[in-house]
């Protein structure tokens, strides 16, 4: 099982009475209070609507929290390169350029970070055969199935070598068989490079089977509900999904999904 880090170590994400509130007035989050440590995997587990995305957004500093305080390893968010870490964003959509190869899409951020091309191209490389891709470098992306198109969304983001991931429901699109390798394809990642995770699904059983501990939100507005630890060893194969124990904890986010749907539904009737 991969390790989180000791107690002593700062967290990676500290989100502090965080909510967000549009300019319309729609309330898209309640005052949020939630701490990931160096080494989790913590997923945001809810329906469309309850804000999962809104505070991935927000810890990624793509979006300003209206009231609270988010720090990455004890400093601002924006800050925290100057402590030696980085965090690295996967969207839902690959979001690659057509018409440039695998090796340019992976390289960008190097690119616009500076780096020399030679220097780029080897972390780039690194980074496509530590999803499977290397013997893609030269393709486009339309010739890629949409798997393999994440799979260089992957590439991207791990070429900065992040200590923070932050994915947003990247595998949503997928079928199952392709969603469920890349899921174990992840893990393995997460294990090899010692990464902090922050996932958002609204998926019970991929929440299950990636994390050490799962979040749990509802809408209107949007809110924590619950947090469930998946206290089950690592790695995690395919006899897991079958498991007694999987469906345990599948059931326990389940119930908890429907009380707070129930306590939705009945706060738009009062």
């Amino acid at each position: 099982m991969a390790a989180v880090a000791p107690a002593a170590a700062p967290p990676a994400v500290e989100i502090l009475s965080v909510e967000k509130t549009y300019p319309n007035g729609t309330r898209a989050l309640m005052p949020v209070d939630l701490t990931v440590q160096q080494g989790e995997f913590v997923t945001l587990l809810g329906p469309s609507g309850c804000g999962k995305s809104t505070l991935l957004k927000m810890v990624a500093g793509l979006l300003e929290p209206s009231d609270g305080r988010l720090l990455l390893w004890r400093k601002p968010v924006g800050q925290a390169e100057a402590s030696g870490h980085r965090l690295s964003f996967v969207f839902q959509e690959a979001t690659l350029m057509p018409w440039a190869s695998v090796m340019a899409n992976v390289r960008l951020p190097l690119d616009l970070a500076g780096v020399a091309r030679a220097e780029a191209e080897e972390r780039v490389m690194e980074s496509l055969r530590l999803v499977g891709l290397d013997r893609f470098a030269r393709n486009l992306p339309r010739e890629l199935s949409g798997g393999m198109q994440m799979r260089v969304s992957i590439a991207r983001g791990l070429v900065t070598r992040p200590t923070l991931l932050l994915m947003d429901e990247p595998f949503g699109a997928l079928d199952e068989i392709t969603r469920n390798r890349l899921d174990s394809d992840l893990l393995q990642l997460w294990q090899s490079r010692k990464l902090t995770v922050v996932f958002v699904t609204h998926s019970i059983h991929e929440a299950v089977y990636l994390s050490t501990r799962v979040v749990v939100m509802a809408a209107r507005p949007g809110r924590v509900v619950e947090e469930v630890m998946i206290d089950e060893p690592y790695p995690r194969g395919p006899e897991f999904r079958v498991s007694t124990a999987f469906a345990g904890h599948a059931r326990r986010l389940q119930d908890s999904l429907l009380r707070a749907s129930a306590e939705a539904s009945g706060s738009d009737l009062a």
